[in-house]
């Protein structure tokens, strides 16, 4: 059991540093993309074409909406937030088509093999970005980055590994920690370095770097230090022996009970869960994506008030997984409990359809808006978390069929897909029919997630009874 506790600290570390690196970038997309726009104006360019194809996107929209409400007027904001977009999904795409396959090569090769692959590709990704002088060569960076990021799937793998079913939950939510910790420190430290030059030392006239040398270099570091230390320190768990009390509990919930359940039953919980997982991250990721751009339409806010906003759902997030998911998931069950979430994310959305009405009030907009961001702490805390450890729960190594590293795989291929697809239709909707309408249509649309979710639950609940 100490051994257990170990090895999950090392986990979550290493995830610190991981998603520190992943983050550092987030902020300084839009810039960076400006960048790019100035320097490859070559009409043969990649980036050429992926503008005309924005813009031709673009005219579908002010064609459906039938005005010129949206339109950049000569500008180029909406090529830039198009593409910065497009980055985004892309990164998703490669997690969905890789995760499986990671999942499968950890089952048969180790997990911490696999891991070190795919930090070695990582760290190329950082390389390339440094380099990068190019959107194409950008998005090469974005594109090897996105296809060895196996760090979270491995991770819950590793952890499913060494906890029974009677801590794994708690264990895995030590995962959404590490995410809410980084996603408040890493845009940060991503626009701190941003201001920060290039050391001489590094840029010559023959030796160009990217416009973000420095938050590419910090980035790069975070990674090879990960890499030395999973090396050093991370065992091998594929096939961990795990103490015989996991059958012997008499404290957790029977939604986490693995005995309870048959193999097809358990199978077909787990795709009823992927499914889920997918289809929550569809709309949520949507109303995430537009969050900032709803409080600039309607506030005009500042990047610091938008980065305020973010910190404060980062940080209540991971004061709610540390203070109430952790004890709540065996209390009351995995997929209880992310139901619960998913009805916070249905207020938030309701509340932000209402901000257009109230914008005439700038006291109560305001408290509006952050009633809407205290629910959606309460959404990212618990969803993924209990899906995910819902998931983990159903996964065993004797059984072919459910294989860890390939169960996990495919489940989080589900939600990658759906935040790769849900901010371009998010979006587009937001920008065609206005905010009120958009995020009304969320609303609805995770209302049939939330009955499903509820569904899923209860009738856990009843094959087990």
């Amino acid at each position: 059991m100490v051994e257990s506790k170990r090895i999950v600290k090392i986990v979550f570390f290493a995830l610190i540093l991981d998603l520190l690196a992943f983050t550092i970038p987030l902020p300084l997309f839009p810039r960076l993309t400006a960048w790019y726009l100035k320097l490859d104006s070559s009409s043969t360019s990649l980036l050429s074409q992926l503008l005309f194809l924005s813009r031709k996107w673009r005219s579908i929209l002010l064609s459906y909406n039938g005005s010129e409400s949206i339109s950049d007027n000569g500008n180029k904001q909406w090529d830039i937030v198009l593409l910065g977009g497009l980055m985004g999904s892309l990164f998703s795409f490669c997690q969905c088509i890789i995760s499986p396959w990671l999942g499968r090569l950890s089952d048969k090769y180790g997990r911490k093999k696999i891991l070190l692959a795919t930090m070695l590709g990582n760290i190329l990704s950082a390389v390339i970005w440094i380099q990068s002088t190019s959107f194409a060569s950008f998005l090469l960076s974005r594109l090897v980055g996105g296809l060895s990021e196996g760090n979270v799937q491995l991770s819950t793998a590793i952890i499913s590994d060494v906890t029974t079913s009677s801590n794994r939950s708690r264990s895995l939510a030590l995962v959404g920690i590490a995410f809410s910790i980084c996603f408040t420190l890493g845009p940060s430290l991503g626009a701190y370095f941003a201001s920060q030059p290039v050391p001489p030392s590094l840029y010559s006239s023959e030796n160009k770097l990217n416009i973000y040398a420095v938050p590419a270099l910090i980035s790069l570091v975070l990674l090879v230090i990960e890499t030395l230390y999973l090396a050093a320190r991370l065992p091998e768990t594929k096939g961990w022996s795990k103490p015989t009390e996991e059958a012997t509990s008499t404290k957790e919930e029977p939604e986490s009970s693995q005995a309870a359940l048959t193999v097809e039953q358990k199978l077909t919980k787990l795709r009823n869960v992927g499914t889920l997982h997918g289809l929550f991250l569809l709309f949520f990721s949507g109303a995430e994506f537009t969050l900032t751009f709803l409080s600039y339409d309607l506030f005009s806010a500042t990047n610091a008030e938008n980065g305020r906003l973010l910190s404060y759902i980062g940080v209540l997030s991971a004061l709610l997984q540390a203070r109430h998911v952790r004890p709540s998931l065996t209390r009351l069950g995995e997929l209880r409990l992310s139901s619960y979430g998913i009805l916070a994310c249905i207020i938030a959305l309701s509340l932000l359809a209402t901000l257009p009405y109230l914008t005439s009030s700038s006291v109560s907009s305001t408290t509006i808006l952050y009633i809407a961001a205290t629910c959606l702490s309460y959404t990212s805390a618990t969803v993924v978390t209990g899906l995910t450890a819902s998931a983990a729960s159903l996964v065993d190594d004797s059984n072919p069929k459910l294989q860890r590293g390939k169960a996990l795989g495919t489940f989080r291929s589900r939600g990658q897909l759906g935040r790769a697809i849900g901010p371009l239709l998010a979006s587009s909707l937001y920008w065609v029919k206005g905010p009120t309408i958009a995020y009304s249509t969320l609303a609805g649309c995770l209302s049939l997630v939330y009955l499903l979710a509820r569904s899923q639950a209860t009738n856990t609940r009843k094959k087990i009874e």
